[in-house]
């Protein structure tokens, strides 16, 4: 079999609803759709030539959630005879996507796909298990479906409880994360003011009661706010905690998707890659501490790689709480300076299934618009887990 270079074009995503509040009215496969097909026309690729979609999802929604793929795939243009795959795997679930599509390319099973992913967990279920078989007398328990994805499936506790334990045993402070949610903040304040973000989303038209208006921008940044703000905030975890709503990632709706592909097939299609997908690594670690995921991800996959961290240009690591991007400062050496600089997921917000693919999106047109080379997409996984993805630059121009 003939070595196959996997590369990624296209890219775009929906604007990112604040939870229960624009989007919640929305289908998540609607929202899906409008993103796969943007992501189909800024590449300017025929659906009809994709032959696979993989759709990374942690809470499946609605009546056709846990057909998504299929129903996305066929939505957007894509052929009766293509194929569509669900993948879940946690705050990854979108970068797995994309690793996932990859390697059915690589293993000659598909040429082109499209991969991404989405939430809409204003839409999650109350869910009353015992409810099939008939009650039994006395109170009934309506479990929160949205509760059961944010929480240690071994210790039951929330995940804002293991970023306090990772901060317990590596001594960060609550100072030091406010100010890492302060310039989340503040980047994605400046990433709105200069235009970059709106290059990444389409445009939704949003229907409420007997008016329709259009959704440009995310919904969740709040560059206004100040330290003196942050530092108002309660704990959330613990009674004297230090993990807040302000230094945790926001809880938000929304879908992204780009284009994987053979490199030859995509070119044969008149599609300019933007950028080639080097190399991946999954570890496991502790799930007491899943914030400390994204040092051993990035670690393995440099050394896979014969690379050091000076030798990536850009790092996209995501901000499920400000305790794990201080980690991945300290351990790994990474600047601040070349790290997150459109913000995060404490400012943008962070829907799993989509959050992947965003920041795949957000690395790729770094790296076009800045010449630079090579760029690392990282993240720490509930249940204990770090993924790392490493691309590099093929845009025109460099």
């Amino acid at each position: 079999m003939t070595a196959r270079e996997i590369v990624l074009a296209g890219g775009m995503r929906t604007p990112f609803g604040d939870f229960g509040k624009s989007l919640k009215g929305v289908e998540l496969t609607e929202l899906s759709i409008h993103a796969a097909t943007a992501c189909l026309q800024r590449a300017k690729l025929d659906p009809k030539k994709v032959d696979h979609l993989v759709f990374g999802n942690c809470v499946p929604v609605d009546y056709n959630g846990f057909f998504a793929s299929r129903f996305i795939a066929l939505e957007c243009g894509m052929a009766e005879e293509s194929c569509g795959l669900n993948v879940s795997r946690a705050c990854g679930s979108g970068a797995q996507a994309i690793i996932t599509a990859a390697e059915q390319i690589l293993s000659g099973h598909s040429s082109i796909a499209l991969a991404g992913g989405g939430e809409n967990f204003s839409r999650a279920a109350y869910i009353i298990t015992s409810g099939r078989w008939g009650f039994k007398r006395g109170p009934q328990t309506i479990a929160d479906s949205l509760d059961w994805a944010y929480r240690d499936p071994f210790s039951k506790q929330l995940m804002g409880e293991t970023a306090e334990a990772l901060s317990d045993d590596y001594g960060y402070t609550r100072e030091e994360m406010d100010e890492w949610a302060l310039m989340s903040q503040q980047r994605a304040g400046k990433a709105i003011e200069s235009g970059f973000l709106a290059k990444q989303i389409a445009p939704l038209q949003i229907t409420e009661r007997r008016t329709t208006r259009t959704m440009e921008m995310d919904e969740f940044p709040q560059p206004q706010i100040t330290a003196a703000d942050l530092a108002k905030m309660a704990p959330v975890f613990r009674l004297e905690g230090r993990i807040t709503p302000g230094n945790s990632s926001g809880v938000t709706d929304g879908a992204a998707f780009v284009v994987v592909g053979d490199r030859a097939a995509i070119e044969a299609e008149g599609v300019q890659p933007i950028a080639r997908l080097v190399d991946w690594s999954i570890v496991g670690v502790p799930p007491r501490i899943m914030g400390c995921g994204p040092v051993p991800a990035i670690k393995k996959l440099l050394e896979r790689q014969s690379l050091g961290v000076d030798d990536i240009d850009y790092y996209e690591i995501n901000e499920a709480f400000a305790a794990v991007s201080v980690h991945a400062e300290r351990h790994l050496g990474v600047s601040r300076a070349k790290t997150n600089l459109y913000g995060g997921g404490i400012s943008i917000g962070h829907p799993p299934g989509a959050t992947g693919a965003r920041m795949t999106i957000t690395a790729m047109q770094h790296l076009a618009e800045t010449g630079q080379k090579r760029a690392v997409i990282s993240m720490c996984l509930g249940a204990g887990h770090g993924m790392a993805m490493l691309i590099e630059n093929l845009s025109a121009g460099r």
